[in-house]
């Protein structure tokens, strides 16, 4: 087995490598493995192994505070580098066996070896039929629940600035949470001059 740390847009995760995939890690693993103080320090653990019904590997994520996760943009990506570079996976076009169904990761190369471009086949976005209205109103325009493989909660917020105050985005996200079984990665979005502002609550993690 190999450990191995990853970066990806703004997250990071542990890779545990297992050639035979006999030894998936349990959600205290995670969490000790993950905590920043205690541990390596991390949002969450990828275990790599095998591939499954025709795949290269397969993925499972559980988040920093042991929960599992179906899917990460960002994850998958990493996991990808580490199946190339262990050599878990035979060329830069990855295919991966997730909680959310078959994906594909094509990494390409950079001047720095252990560097890679990742482009991460995720599907098309799944919107809710309506609106969320329990989360609209007020500082928050529209609301609305839309699934890339795992579960995410899109709030629109009425001013861009209202992003700039990072607790009121971690209690919407907080809230969010605890209020959506198994929880939910919430996205606050907002036009400003420059194009649209986002920050991210996920789910198992925080603020990232």
């Amino acid at each position: 087995m190999q450990l191995t740390k990853h970066h990806g847009l703004g997250n990071d995760f542990l890779v545990l490598a297992d050639r035979t995939g006999s030894r998936p890690p349990e959600a205290a693993l995670a969490r000790s493995a993950c905590d920043r103080h205690r541990g390596v320090g991390a949002d969450g653990l990828l275990f790599l192994a095998p591939g499954q019904a025709g795949t290269d590997v397969a993925m499972v994520l559980l988040n920093a505070d042991g929960s599992r996760a179906e899917m990460s943009g960002n994850g998958i990506g990493c996991l990808a580098q580490a199946a190339l570079l262990s050599g878990m996976a035979p060329s830069p076009s990855v295919s991966v066996s997730t909680d959310a169904g078959r994906r594909t990761v094509e990494l390409r190369p950079t001047e720095d070896p252990r560097t890679h471009l990742a482009a991460v086949a995720m599907g098309p976005p799944v919107a809710g039929a309506d609106d969320e209205p329990e989360w609209a109103g007020g500082e928050v325009l529209r609301a609305r629940r839309v699934s890339m493989g795992n579960p995410h909660l899109v709030l629109q917020a009425a001013d861009a600035d209202l992003l700039d105050d990072r607790d009121w985005v971690a209690d919407l996200g907080r809230r969010a949470n605890a209020a959506t079984p198994g929880g939910v990665n919430v996205e606050v979005v907002a036009a400003a001059d420059d194009g649209l502002r986002m920050d991210v609550y996920e789910r198992g993690v925080g603020l990232t």
